[in-house]
């Protein structure tokens, strides 16, 4: 659990994230998708390396979950660095696709059509 940094120290979540333990906003799911259009830092802020690893990653859309299994980071500490960079708008965040429930009817005539084969 943690990242590392490029010297291989141990990187605490907690110093990720300034000490947040909650995200400045609820946009984001285990399966919300995230993209970035730009995976280049900004020059006038210095972004923390898993900043730039998330830009990086996100090139094609990548779930929250896929992406904190790829950083080998908690959910919770990914949610918080997402929030950081939605608010920066260098990210752009697509909700999961609502499921729609198949209508029983259908679905009663479908196991009859199967039952009769």
């Amino acid at each position: 659990m943690g990242g590392s940094d490029p010297s291989g120290r141990l990187v605490r979540p907690f110093t990720l994230t300034g000490g947040r333990t909650r995200p400045s906003r609820a946009d984001f799911t285990l399966i919300t998708t995230v993209t970035t259009a730009d995976p280049q830092p900004e020059t006038a802020a210095r972004p923390q390396p898993e900043h730039t690893r998330i830009l990086r990653l996100c090139v094609r859309p990548m779930a929250v979950a896929e992406l904190a299994a790829r950083l080998d980071l908690p959910v919770s500490v990914v949610v918080i660095m997402l929030c950081d960079l939605l608010e920066a708008g260098r990210i752009t965040v697509r909700p999961p696709r609502p499921v729609t429930t198949p209508d029983p009817d259908l679905l009663q005539k479908v196991r009859e059509g199967l039952g009769r084969l």
